[in-house]
């Protein structure tokens, strides 16, 4: 199942699932829901009335109807070095826990949308394709055996980062939540779709040129060992989000530096959950 949060009318805007070129807006019990993260708020009975739906006749979409999946999540963790490939081109060891650091929620904007870039930020700005996980049961001190039952599904972030603003401590966290500088999307695929995860291909193109390109298995810590590693220290909540971290390629590796510029186009995909693709503006 592709469960996305659709613009109805330019304002409104619905849970929906996809279905090739139609979406379908998720009723349970006469009540439509704004986001896919109010959806799984509502619990199971929602999700199955998600999945009854597949068999309606729908309507047609644009892409750019489409809108952060999750609107408003309570908590917005992301992994760093967590691909071998990239922890070697930043100059450090394999890591033996995983490094958290958070955003807020306003970092987050659509999947097609334009970043706007405060010119502050713009002379290194950096892409960083990942995947994220999405919380669909809470849970406490969950089991890595038994993780993926609060997964929702998983779908594409794109940490865009500011490193003069990420290095200038040792804390991150100002390099990594600009207003409206994350994209997610397109949708939240559940994991019956995507069948050996492992070998899932992540690929991140600036202008068309290929910049990341990495499978999913050469992750350190998994979806699983995430899970319950960060259950451990806060309880997990319908719509929470976890970024996976990213592989090889990015920017700041490069040399010189490949940052993004005004006009660059950044692609990020993965094989059987879609891409995301938005355009940088450098505002004044």
């Amino acid at each position: 199942m592709r469960l996305a949060t659709l613009s109805l009318d330019g304002s409104a805007t619905a849970a929906v699932t996809l279905h090739g070129d139609r979406a379908v807006v998720v009723e349970h019990r006469g009540r439509r829901f704004a986001d896919v993260g109010e959806l799984l708020r509502a619990g199971p009975a929602a999700l199955e009335a998600a999945r009854a739906a597949a068999g309606a006749p729908g309507v047609a979409y644009a892409r750019e109807q489409l809108r952060q999946p999750i609107a408003a999540p309570g908590a917005v963790l992301c992994v760093g070095l967590n691909y071998r490939d990239h922890i070697v081109e930043m100059g450090h060891e394999l890591p033996e826990q995983p490094t958290y650091f958070g955003k807020l929620a306003r970092a987050l904007t659509g999947p097609y949308a334009t970043l706007d870039v405060p010119g502050e930020a713009a002379p290194t700005l950096d892409y960083e394709g990942e995947l994220a996980i999405v919380i669909g049961t809470a849970g406490r001190d969950v089991a890595a055996a038994d993780a993926w039952q609060h997964v929702a599904g998983l779908t594409i972030l794109n940490d865009v980062s500011v490193r003069a603003h990420q290095w200038r401590t040792s804390q991150w966290l100002a390099g990594k939540t600009w207003q409206s500088l994350t994209p997610f999307g397109p949708a939240v695929v559940t994991a019956d779709e995507l069948p050996e995860l492992g070998q899932r291909e992540l690929v991140t193109r600036v202008n068309g040129d290929v910049r990341q390109r990495s499978q999913l298995h050469n992750l350190v810590f998994g979806v699983q060992a995430l899970v319950a590693d960060v259950s451990r220290i806060v309880e997990l909540a319908p719509g929470d989000l976890i970024s996976t971290g990213t592989p090889g390629g990015v920017g700041a590796g490069m040399k010189p530096p490949g940052y993004l510029r005004d006009g660059d186009r950044v692609e990020v995909e993965i094989d059987g959950i879609g891409a995301i693709e938005n355009v940088v503006r450098v505002v004044a």
